[in-house]
C-alpha cells in the first residue's frame, strides 16, 4: 500500500514539476523586467542608500570623516557617468527613431565592435582608479573591524552590485 502511494507521489511531483518550472521561470522573467524599468530617482535613491548604508556602517570618528566627502563625491560621479553611458548606449541600440541600431545589424563590423569594447573597458578602468583613489585615505584610516566592515558593505555597493551590468553600457 505505502509503496503504491508513494509511486503516485511521485509520479505527481513528475507530472507537476514542469508546470512548478514555468512558474518559477515567469516569475524570475518578471522580475528582470521589474529591475529594468527603474527610473532615474529610483537608481538614485538606491544609490543613496547604499552610501547612507557605507557611512553608517563604518562608524567613522572626527578625524576619519574628512576622509569620507571624496569618497562619496567619487561614487555620485561615477553613478552619474555610468547613467550617461547607459543612455548613450540605449540611444544607440534603439537608433533614435525606434529602430534597431547598428548593434542589432547583421552585418556588425568585428572592429567597430571591439573598439567599443576598448572605449567601454577604458571608461571602467578610469572609473576604477578614480574610485580607489577616493577610497584609499579613508580605507588606510580605518581599523580592522571598520576594514572588514567596509570590505562587506563596499563590495555591495559599489563592487559587484554596482558593476554587473556595465557590459550593456555601450
Amino acid at each position: 500500500m505505502k509503496t503504491a502511494l508513494s509511486a503516485v507521489a511521485v509520479a505527481a511531483v513528475l507530472a507537476l514539476a514542469p508546470l512548478a518550472g514555468g512558474t518559477y521561470a515567469a516569475a524570475d522573467d518578471s522580475a528582470q523586467q521589474q529591475h529594468s524599468r527603474f527610473s532615474a530617482e529610483d537608481r538614485a535613491a538606491f544609490l543613496d542608500a547604499r552610501i547612507a548604508a557605507l557611512k553608517a556602517g563604518l562608524e567613522l570618528n572626527a578625524d576619519q570623516q574628512k576622509n569620507w566627502p571624496p569618497l562619496e563625491l567619487a561614487m555620485r560621479d561615477i553613478a552619474k557617468e555610468r547613467a550617461a553611458r547607459f543612455a548613450a548606449w540605449r540611444e544607440r541600440r534603439e537608433g533614435g527613431d525606434g529602430q534597431a541600431g547598428d548593434d542589432q545589424a547583421g552585418d556588425v563590423n568585428p572592429i567597430d565592435r571591439l573598439t567599443r569594447a576598448s572605449e567601454r573597458l577604458s571608461a571602467r578602468a578610469a572609473d576604477l582608479q578614480k574610485l580607489t583613489a577616493a577610497a584609499k585615505p579613508l580605507y588606510d584610516s580605518l581599523d580592522d573591524g571598520q576594514k572588514r566592515r567596509f570590505a562587506v558593505l563596499f563590495h555591495g555597493s559599489m563592487g559587484r552590485g554596482q558593476w554587473r551590468h556595465w557590459r550593456r553600457e555601450g
